[in-house]
């Protein structure tokens, strides 16, 4: 039986052997991540996410040969900030509105109460709006639906590190290794806050060994 080898390629970490590996076997990003004001993003489709999970689970947008030999990622770096336009406020400051006074809920001589006026007008608003926005959360929150699994059927699980193909027959307490706690990105540092292990690297991030061991999870709670 021909040994089986894991592909090194971003975002594939499947595994091949030498004797079956066509084109376009392997879907993988060309490029390293973007970490930004804490959206991560694929520098290579412009793909991103906020979270690190979901992040991971978008598909790779090139398509090859696996490989065992790492990529050189080119370091890719985040576009800079826009700065943002402010105008100058008008000369005229006959109106309530445009008053800073009464904007600022100051009493104004020029226009007596209205200052007050617009401070209820603008707290019956945002009553309002919280009230029509917690209605809508409540319509739109559903009980989770039961699932029917096939113990035989394989399945990929979803906890952090991790990754693997498993059956539930052969899911036991010890079958993942896994990363219970948050990925951590900091001033260039990547880690893990559960073993609290940080590098510079993002491969080098991908190989952090994981610290906790437990159940294999295909359906994480979100």
């Amino acid at each position: 039986m021909a040994n089986l080898l894991r592909c090194q390629r971003i975002g594939c970490n499947a595994t091949f052997t030498e004797d079956d590996n066509p084109e376009d076997s392997c879907t993988y990003h060309e490029s390293g991540p973007l970490f930004h004001d804490g959206m991560k993003e694929w520098s290579c489709c412009k793909k991103r996410s906020h979270d690190f999970s979901l992040f991971l689970e978008i598909p790779g947008c090139k398509m090859g040969k696996h490989t065992t030999e790492k990529p050189t990622i080119a370091k890719a770096t985040a576009a800079p900030k826009q700065a943002i336009k402010t105008s100058a406020p008008a000369n005229n400051v006959s109106t309530k509105e445009a008053c800073p006074r009464c904007r600022q809920g100051f009493f104004c001589s020029d226009h007596g109460s209205q200052a007050k006026d617009m401070n209820s007008k603008s707290s019956f608003q945002v009553q309002s709006t919280s009230k029509e926005v917690n209605l809508d959360l409540q319509a739109t929150v559903k009980a989770p639906a039961k699932k029917v699994i096939d113990i035989n059927q394989p399945r990929t699980c979803k906890n952090k590190g991790c990754g693997q193909t498993f059956k539930e027959i052969d899911n036991h307490d010890t079958a993942c290794n896994y990363h219970p706690g948050p990925a951590v990105f900091h001033d260039r540092m990547r880690g893990w806050k559960c073993c609290d292990i940080h590098v510079k690297e993002f491969d080098e991030f991908m190989t952090i060994q994981p610290c906790a061991k437990g159940w294999h999870n295909a359906d994480p709670e979100s």
